[in-house]
């Protein structure tokens, strides 16, 4: 849930195929699907992002549903290059375009956007990672409203092929009747290859709202990262 500031280099790409789910016992309950994300390190430090999904919604009420959801679409801009004293500094404005059905639980019902900043540094010759930062989510469908958010990470190399971190992350109130909720998470990453790795993570809420979260992804990155 917590982002980073560092775009996907410039001329190369990254493809993600995954699934997450968010089970809220008593309210709704939704796995995205199967999803694809696509990243293209457009220009130097300048990273366009598109996220097609597709919803699996069980909302109290409403027969089961599963069809295409909101379209994610932002754009990552670092403006602050990380130093030996300074971390690294951007920001990853994100639109959630209204491409999913409301009346089947499938989307939001009207686009809404997220505002954050996010800063890194890396520490020990990049075994270790901090991110942290947040933002503000505009929000004006039908019962749902603005919010605050924001979350820190640390994560930590094992070598070229594991990857292990957690986080915590929180979020206002971001329906009416709702309660702001705070989150854990625990994950990493395996890279069988420079190219390809596989992640996943498992969190549950520590306050607020009852939420259990998961993810799984598989990762491709072309053309191959430069190094040895």
């Amino acid at each position: 849930m917590t982002d980073d500031p560092q775009p996907v280099d410039f001329g190369h790409y990254e493809t993600y195929v995954f699934t997450q789910w968010d089970n809220s016992p008593g309210n709704n309950s939704t796995v995205t699907g199967p999803a694809v994300e696509f990243n293209s390190g457009f220009r130097p430090n300048l990273q366009v992002h598109v996220v097609m999904p597709f919803e699996n919604a069980t909302v109290p009420g409403v027969p089961n549903a599963f069809g295409y959801g909101d379209t994610e679409i932002g754009v990552k801009y670092r403006f602050v290059q990380e130093t030996a004293g300074r971390p690294q500094i951007g920001t990853f404005p994100m639109a959630e375009v209204a491409t999913g059905s409301v009346a089947r639980g499938l989307g939001n019902g009207e686009t809404w956007y997220r505002l954050p900043v996010w800063l890194q540094k890396s520490y020990d010759d990049g075994k270790w990672t901090f991110d942290a930062g947040g933002g503000a989510a505009l929000n004006r469908a039908p019962g749902q409203r603005n919010y605050g958010f924001g979350g820190f990470l640390a994560q930590r190399s094992l070598g070229p092929g594991l990857t292990l971190g957690a986080e915590i992350d929180t979020q206002g109130s971001t329906a009416l009747g709702s309660t702001p909720t705070t989150f854990y998470n625990v994950g990493g990453y395996l890279n069988p290859s420079s190219q390809f790795s596989i992640l996943f993570s498992l969190g549950h809420s520590l306050a607020g709202q009852s939420h259990a979260l998961g993810y799984f992804g598989l990762y491709y990155t072309y053309p191959r990262p430069a190094g040895p």
